[in-house]
């Protein structure tokens, strides 16, 4: 059991928790819930030993082993895939290397008598007790079997780590975790970058290897799917609820309605008391009266009710003008990098009107097929837009590719043309940024204020073509909810690449799978092509 106890934690003066208790169970799989700014990424790196607490700290029994996966992976880009993987057992590594060094200032030093001496034969002593009473490993060995059970082939052991992209790093890095054992997990945000494959294998990895887990996530499927029990950050204070998100939010809904039911009570009786109080302040025979109810409004502690963001992200695009029957055409299309064939003699023919995901793994050509249908690229055979497609193009590098020296105004007011150029500051509003927010710099904002932003781009003239590579990175659950709403809505030809499957539902009545250098295409919803997938993905990849 690891034990939260009395945290505080302030900034500048500001309290971002304050006496925080609570305990973490084996086996317990917890969200850490909260709106932007609550403290959720800060209390993780707390429990990680990445960040110190202002007061009371993080208990839990000796040789705990605790792994922590950072929203922003950190690994190196100078080392192989085993390399990186064998990290995992660099504390072992640590040990062996400091006791062999002990070993031979004892071989050479002559001061027997010596404090110096003694102090060397007690820590070879105490470090060898520890490390001979490891179980014997076989390094090399449980680093392939890690590798091979995520996926990786023989040859991709001996390729550098920043040969692969966000999906795969991810996966190093949960190698390492898997080899190390540990008693709980802390995972920030694992679902953003990653394909829908990778985000399935996490999950029955989690339920089925792991122990005790923490996640912070906006991936409600992700969450629904994996969590047993539900912390709320909110206004310095942690709620426990005994279920997971989509039962917390329930409970939740229930404790703010009592929160403001107990609220709306004390109010009344401060008021009824401090009317009483004024009505009879200089009343000789009431003098005590008034005293006694001074001294009890002095001592009540004023019930407070928890916030709720009311601020609302309203979003829908312009009604589209007509394109033709085809805005999007696709024939014996073949693209290939050097020696390494991406996909070879791939069709597709898009309908005016039709909604479809492309879904497969990392590398497969998703983003390289949508880069080819915007001309960004070259390849062999036939491929491009039908009459009058006016395409909205959402990358998955969007956010990145905003001018950090702009304002947020500045940003918009750049780009707009004709009469929405007088409608820039109730765009941007509806977009949550209002008041002053609007002269903040692009360099200060978080990802998901970026996303937003970037967002906003494509309401400003009317399109009949979405093309919206990962469009949900770094938003939260509501923010992804208006968005999937307005894109149900819109009234054009919309083409959808994305991990979340919770988004992703709904939302399309047609699937072209990248697989294995083929461009399959689905006749059935994301839905059913989801549902019918994910057994045989999980076979894949050998849980």
């Amino acid at each position: 059991m690891i034990s939260i106890d009395s945290l505080a934690v302030e900034f500048s003066g500001k309290k971002l928790f304050d006496d925080v208790s609570f305990v973490i169970n084996e086996n317990d799989k917890i969200a850490l819930m909260g709106k932007n700014g609550a403290g959720k990424s800060t209390m993780m790196k707390i429990i990680a030993g990445k960040q110190q607490a202002t007061r009371g700290g993080v208990h839990c029994p000796k040789d705990t082993v605790i792994a922590y996966l950072p929203q922003h992976l950190l690994i190196d880009d100078d080392c192989t895939v085993v390399e990186e993987a064998s990290k995992a057992f660099q504390s072992i590594f640590d040990m062996k290397s400091e006791l062999d060094d002990l070993n031979k200032q004892l071989e050479t030093r002559t001061d027997y008598e010596s404090e110096a001496y003694m102090k060397i034969i007690q820590r070879v002593s105490d470090l060898g007790e520890k490390y001979y009473a490891l179980e014997e490993i076989n390094f090399e060995a449980e680093v392939e079997k890690a590798l091979k059970g995520l996926g990786f082939k023989s040859e991709d052991f001996s390729r550098q780590t920043s040969e692969f992209s966000g999906g795969w790093r991810m996966r190093i890095e949960l190698a390492k975790i898997l080899l190390q054992k540990p008693d709980l997990i802390l995972l920030d945000e694992p679902t953003n970058h990653v394909d829908i494959e990778s985000v399935i294998w996490l999950e029955n990895f989690l339920l089925t290897k792991a122990k005790a887990v923490i996640v912070i996530s906006h991936d409600k499927a992700f969450v629904d799917n994996i969590t047993n029990r539900t912390l709320e950050v909110s206004m310095g204070k942690v709620y426990d609820y005994k279920a997971n998100y989509s039962h917390y939010l329930e409970l939740r809904k229930e404790r703010r309605a009592n929160q403001q039911k107990a609220y709306d009570e004390q109010q009344k009786l401060i008021a009824d008391n401090k009317q009483y109080i004024e009505r009879f302040k200089g009343t000789y025979s009431k003098a005590a009266s008034v005293a006694s109810r001074k001294r009890m409004l002095d001592k009540l502690e004023i019930i407070e009710v928890d916030e709720v963001d009311t601020s609302s992200l309203k979003m829908r695009f312009p009604p589209s003008p007509r394109s033709g029957d085809y805005p999007v055409k696709v024939e014996n299309m073949s693209k290939s990098y050097g020696d390494h064939t991406v996909f070879k003699d791939a069709n597709m023919a898009i309908r005016r009107g039709e909604k479809v995901s492309f879904v497969g793994r990392n590398g497969e050509g998703k983003s390289t097929m949508i880069k080819a249908i915007m001309g960004q690229i070259d390849f062999k055979g036939s491929c491009g837009l039908g009459h009058n497609a006016k395409v909205g193009y959402f990358a998955q590098n969007e956010a990145s590719l905003l001018d950090n020296d702009l304002t947020i105004f500045e940003t918009v007011d750049n780009i707009a043309v004709g009469d929405i150029r007088t409608q820039i500051k109730n765009i941007l509003g509806a977009f949550m940024f209002k008041g002053d927010d609007i002269d903040k710099k692009v360099d200060v904002l978080s990802g998901g204020e970026k996303t937003r932003l970037a967002m906003v781009k494509l309401l400003l003239e009317p399109v009949n073509v979405l093309i919206l590579d990962e469009p949900t990175n770094h938003l939260d659950i509501r923010s992804k909810d208006v968005i999937k709403e307005a894109l149900m809505n819109f009234d054009g030809t919309l083409i959808l690449v994305s991990h979340d499957r919770d988004f992703l539902k709904g939302l399309s009545q047609k699937v072209f799978e990248f697989k294995d250098k083929r461009v399959v295409e689905h006749f059935e919803t994301i839905d059913a092509f989801l549902e019918r997938n994910q057994v045989e993905s999980l076979k894949e990849m050998d849980l």
